[in-house]
């Protein structure tokens, strides 16, 4: 896996212990969410309404 492979796009506190990230792919541009609480936290895709991966066009720069 490439050193600066993923990009943080957007993070938020949800509550105390609990925080949700928005993280893209720059090789492939998918957008994933990865919501963690205390220890534990989990990794999805972001689909649109049709049930498909959101992919961001030419990367995402922070």
């Amino acid at each position: 896996m490439a050193k600066d492979r993923f990009d943080i796009k957007e993070k938020e506190g949800v509550t105390l212990f609990t925080d949700a990230i928005v993280i893209i792919d720059k090789e492939t541009g998918v957008n994933y969410l990865y919501v963690c609480r205390g220890y534990g936290g989990g990794l999805t895709p972001l689909l649109d309404s049709d049930g498909k991966p959101i992919v961001t066009k030419g990367g995402y720069k922070m």
